[in-house]
This record gives C-alpha cells, sequence and structure tokens, in this order.
C-alpha cells in the first residue's frame, strides 16, 4: 500500500510542476502583450520619464537589449 501512496504523490508533484510551468508561462505571455503593456504606461509608477541622467539611458537600453535576446532565446555574453 505505501508503494502506491508514493506512486500517487509523485503523480500529484509531476502534475503541480507542470501546472506551475504553464502558470509561469501564461503570466509571462500575459506581461508581454501590447495591451498590458499601455495599461502599465498609463499608471504613475510605471510612466517613463524623459529627463533622466545619460548613464541610466544607457542601462536601460542594455536591460531592453537583454531582455529581447531572452525573449528571442539567444544569450548576451
Amino acid at each position: 500500500m505505501t508503494t502506491r501512496n508514493n506512486a500517487a504523490r509523485d503523480k500529484g508533484a509531476h502534475n503541480k510542476g507542470e501546472r506551475r510551468e504553464g502558470l509561469d508561462a501564461d503570466i509571462r505571455r500575459q506581461f508581454g502583450t501590447e495591451a498590458t503593456t499601455r495599461f502599465l504606461r498609463t499608471l504613475p509608477a510605471f510612466r517613463t520619464e524623459l529627463d533622466i541622467p545619460d548613464r541610466f539611458k544607457e542601462l536601460l537600453d542594455r536591460l531592453d537589449g537583454i531582455e529581447g535576446s531572452l525573449a528571442t532565446g539567444q544569450r548576451n555574453r
């Protein structure tokens, strides 16, 4: 009986992991949509400041590049 219970528990853990991966992918997909981006830009905390120092602009550009390469499955080195 213990083997049967262990097998059921292992199967449940496996399904839980698959559900979590599916949820992770769904959340990433939803945050990447144009509608979500447009909505976030309306919120004060997510508005882009036009007069930020050049150093911060450079860092943001680098971050955008890294995020873009990660989205396409490439790695920056």
